[in-house]
């Protein structure tokens, strides 16, 4: 049998190219043989950067006997969730809720119809801590599907049957002021005021819900809402969790006290908290807020940077370590005697202390992860121990890369570095954001001719690219929305129009096919591929929601061009999240910080001057400092047509000049910066 993932985009499937599996991508084709032969269908889903995945794929998927198994009883189908968000939201619903818990590899267990009557996570080689071996819950389910086969149909249909009838209920009431009150004073009794975040362990970075309160803090002005941001943002910053040489932050801690990581670094999480913690310096003029920023930032570029201008998906937990043995943390954790293998005896004594790497070590086998919980005394000797030390650990195997561009996560990343770029006069990041969203519209996005009134149809967005080369599969609702977002932002540092063309055309497509016809919107589009389910879910997780998103998305750009269908779109689109951001705000944070944006009211700022005026860069930075979470700012030349927002605004007395305009009142144009950040 033939493993037919040899010629996939997915690095996460080309890691499965070689296993005796005979695995199918998704494909009509691979349920269609599982008809013809009369076998289920194994659906495991995973990500490249996945600790579990790679364990399950060495114990069972590289084992031939496993192997033999799998391949003469079912069809395998191997699918990469962030390729297909689709698929992998569908069965983590049914895996949710069947087992009470989900996670990554998901382990399913299909009818050819495509309807689950098993669904599982990891699955070990031998049977231990209470979980049976996988090949024990191979043969399981091959004896049930022979002998209880009217049973096993009718669960799957049932499966699907309720899922179909439990989605998600919606009120359709706005977030005004008291519910995002409520929803911040209900943070507070959620919060770990001792190490700061919220809950216990395991501790993921809370970015949009720290976005929200730093906009609750600038709409009410409460320290109790900017202390919860401090204390979150100083102790990530603090802990294991971030990468003090390198920058960057990891997936999430292990621990309560953001000591262990566990070690991937996603594309995601870093260009939500390069936003969180640069808007945490605007509102507080934080050094470390700056310094943290400016760092992730660097990581960005650095190290996930592809050639053709995107952004790749995330680096692995795991590399090799000295013995040449796969780990986890591998090429990010020290002991004592590797410090002074690189520093000498006194320097190695002073970064120990410094860094908390202690003889018994922090994570595992004498290992320590490096925290600075305090700023070093010397700042000199504390640089030239971290240049030293990471050009040692770039002699270090590094973490695997997947290289995939996923597009909203490139419009997160897009985002982040324009409006960083501006704010810490760093031209560069402008660049790189720009060159990512040149690579977004010219990939990414197709725009087709309709051959009648020869006007070009609404953009369709694909989700994912490599090496230039797009994959094949649609994007979702976060895509188009938090792409949206991203060439918005290219509009506000560039002032070019075309960003404003492409941003409108993936919004009217947006709008046209992922509607449900009461103000909310689908995951899917309604010419995508059709599964089992149609996705539908308003929670804000690792990334916001697509609902979130595309509402932001439109409410920036019914401020910049003006138009009232597009912010009624999103405030409609928010209504129907409105529920579960007052029972469980910590999953609705951009839900949240968009509501917030909506309560301010629209703030429309157009900078206007020369391109190279440094004038105009300090008009536009200190537009980015205002505090309220409405401002939607533009800079460009004067009197740009093509651009409402900057169309007959001019030059004052010949110097640059920033308008700003609150619920479509305009102030007297400003040229002093000062003016500009007070005048709110």
């Amino acid at each position: 049998m033939q493993n037919r993932l040899q010629d996939s985009v997915s690095p996460y499937l080309l890691q499965h190219a070689d296993n005796p599996v005979a695995w199918w991508p998704w494909c009509d084709e691979a349920f269609e043989e599982a008809k013809r032969r009369d076998v289920p269908v194994l659906l495991s889903v995973g990500y490249a950067a996945c600790h579990w995945c790679h364990v399950m794929a060495h114990e069972s998927f590289e084992d031939p006997e496993t192997a033999a198994y799998l391949n003469e009883h079912m069809v395998a189908i191997k699918v990469d969730r962030e390729e297909r968000p689709d698929i992998d939201a569908v069965y983590m619903t049914a895996t949710q809720a069947m087992t009470g818990q989900g996670g990554w590899p998901m382990t399913c267990v299909l009818t050819p119809a495509g309807e689950p009557f098993f669904c599982g996570t990891y699955f070990p080689d031998r049977p231990r801590h209470g979980m049976p071996a996988f090949r024990q819950v191979l043969e399981a389910l091959v004896d049930a599907w022979r002998t209880r086969r009217d049973e096993i149909d009718r669960i799957g249909s049932e499966v699907v049957q309720q899922l179909r009838a439990g989605g998600p209920s919606a009120s359709g009431t706005a977030l005004g002021p008291a519910e995002l009150d409520a929803a911040a004073a209900l943070l507070r009794t959620q919060r770990d005021g001792q190490a700061g975040g919220f809950g216990t362990a395991p501790k993921f970075p809370p970015s949009m819900v720290l976005e929200f309160l730093l906009r609750q803090h600038a709409r009410t002005g409460s320290e109790t809402v900017l202390a919860m941001v401090d204390e979150t943002c100083e102790a990530m910053a603090r802990g294991g969790m971030y990468d003090q040489l390198g920058g960057g932050f990891a997936r999430y801690s292990v621990d309560r006290d953001w000591v262990v990581p566990h070690f991937e670094k996603m594309l995601y999480d870093n260009a939500l908290l390069l936003r969180v913690y640069l808007h945490w310096w605007h509102a507080t003029g934080s050094p470390l807020g700056r310094r943290i920023a400016e760092e992730t930032a660097d990581f960005l570029l650095r190290e996930l940077r592809t050639e053709q201008g995107g952004f790749a998906s995330a680096l692995d937990a795991d590399s090799l370590d000295a013995s040449g043995r796969s780990a986890e943390g591998a090429f990010y954790v020290w002991a004592p005697d590797q410090l002074r293998d690189v520093l000498g005896p006194e320097d190695a004594s002073w970064a120990a202390e410094l860094l908390t790497v202690t003889a018994a070590g922090t994570f595992e086998a004498g290992a320590s992860t490096l925290q600075l919980r305090s700023d070093p005394d010397d700042t000199d000797r504390w640089a030239s121990v971290r240049q030293r030390l990471m050009a040692k650990r770039d002699d270090r195997i590094r973490p695997g890369l997947d290289d995939k561009v996923v597009a909203a996560w490139n419009g997160l990343a897009v985002t982040a570095l324009a409006e960083a770029g501006v704010g810490l006069e760093r031209p560069d990041l402008v660049d790189a954001a720009r060159r990512a969203g040149e690579l977004l519209a010219a990939v990414h996005v197709d725009e087709s001719d309709d051959g009648a009134a020869g006007e070009a149809d609404p953009a369709v967005l694909w989700r994912t690219s490599r090496d230039g080369v797009r994959g094949t599969g649609a994007g979702v609702l976060d895509d188009y929305g938090c792409v949206a977002a991203g060439f918005l932002s290219l509009l506000g540092v560039t002032g070019d129009p075309i960003w404003l063309d492409r941003d409108g055309a993936l919004l009217d497509r947006a709008l046209d096919v992922f509607g449900d016809g009461d103000g909310g919107f689908f995951d899917t589009a309604s010419d995508a591929e059709a599964l089992v389910l149609r996705p539908k879910d308003a929670s804000d997780s690792a990334t916001p929601s697509g609902t979130a998103a595309l509402a932001d998305a439109l409410l920036s750009y019914a401020a910049v061009a003006g138009s009232d269908r597009h912010r009624a779109a999103a405030e409609a689109g928010l209504a129907t999240a409105a529920d579960l951001a007052r029972q469980a705000p910590r999953f609705a944070g951009w839900t949240l910080a968009v509501a917030e944006a909506v309560v301010a009211g629209p703030e429309q700022i157009a900078v206007v001057g020369p391109d190279d005026d440094p004038g105009r860069g300090a008009l536009h930075r200190a537009a980015l400092r205002r505090s309220s979470p409405g401002a939607v700012v533009v800079a460009g030349r004067p009197d740009v047509a093509a651009v409402p927002l900057l169309a007959g605004r001019a030059l004052v007395d010949g110097q640059s000049a920033a308008y700003v305009c609150r619920d479509f009142v305009c102030l007297r144009p400003e040229t002093d910066p000062a003016a500009v950040v007070g005048s709110g």
